[in-house]
């Protein structure tokens, strides 16, 4: 299936030389009980993300505060060194104080420490793709882009994306440096950053949505197209969203290899013209 997932899903290139199958995985999940700490199985953790290379994906997207630490450790465990062609994302700028308590800090200094020690856990020189993961509202944005851009001058990181912003936001962003990506909540039930990814299709920006399969289980007609397909829910959601723009990466994260598997056999199913009008 290595190729396939490339065949049926495509590829896009964040920048002009990040080529990526445009199915990632999204590491967040592989942490403890309620992403918070170490995982209960680390030994399934770390066969998941083995088995997400061995199925063809390409890109892993992870964050300093998942875990937190714990999930760029259990990259650098189970896959480096790393396959050729591999790219490993990363998120610096909102801190985890506890299960449900996240708190963004944009100061240079902050942003500086983590990438180095995200380069440190995951045993690289540069990051190929560093995403703010929030825009601190107490420190000047042109100050935390400001930092992030000093870092890639540097050699520390490859690529500068965003997480969680508006089009004005982005647009601000990219009179200070290059933006390649950005990565805001999207899913059939949770459309509201529809002109974000608007933007994002007609300049080229590669849209991460996270969170791509979570608001939509009971939709009827969601139901209705998995059942015309032989598929789940949630696989007809991940199709829907490589079927809406190509700069779309969706990053689907689980914990288990089965669901995995099941994840990664979306990229195969083609939607017609009909699916899309009934899931609107």
């Amino acid at each position: 299936m290595s190729d396939q997932i490339a065949r049926h899903a495509g590829t896009f290139t964040f920048g002009d030389d990040l080529e990526v199958v445009r199915l990632g995985y999204g590491a967040m999940r592989i942490t403890g009980p309620g992403i918070w700490g170490e995982p209960e199985d680390r030994d399934e953790a770390l066969r998941v993300l083995r088995r997400a290379v061995e199925l063809g994906i390409t890109f892993i997207d992870t964050a300093d505060s998942y875990g937190p630490n714990v999930s760029e450790e259990l990259i650098a465990e189970a896959l480096h060194p790393y396959a050729d062609g591999l790219v490993i994302a990363t998120k610096a700028g909102l801190t985890r104080q506890g299960p449900d308590s996240w708190i963004p800090v944009g100061r240079p200094a902050y942003l500086r420490q983590q990438v180095e020690l995200s380069l440190r856990k995951l045993q690289v020189e540069r990051i190929d793709l560093l995403q703010l993961h929030r825009i601190d509202p107490d420190v000047p944005a042109e100050d935390q882009i400001g930092e992030l851009k000093a870092m890639q001058d540097e050699g520390k990181i490859r690529h500068i994306g965003l997480s969680e912003v508006s089009v004005q936001e982005l647009q601000d962003a990219q009179e200070i440096a290059e933006i390649v990506s950005v990565q805001n909540r999207f899913n059939l039930g949770d459309r509201a950053s529809q002109e974000l990814l608007d933007h994002c299709t007609e300049h080229g920006i590669g849209f991460i949505p996270w969170r791509p399969v979570a608001d939509h289980v009971s939709d009827d007609a969601l139901k209705e197209v998995a059942t015309a397909h032989d598929a789940t829910p949630s696989q007809i959601a991940l199709a829907w969203l490589l079927k809406l723009s190509p700069v779309i990466v969706p990053i689907p994260g689980t914990s288990s290899v089965e669901h995995l598997e099941e994840n990664t056999a979306a990229a195969g199913i083609e939607l017609t013209d009909e699916d899309l009008a009934k899931l609107g």
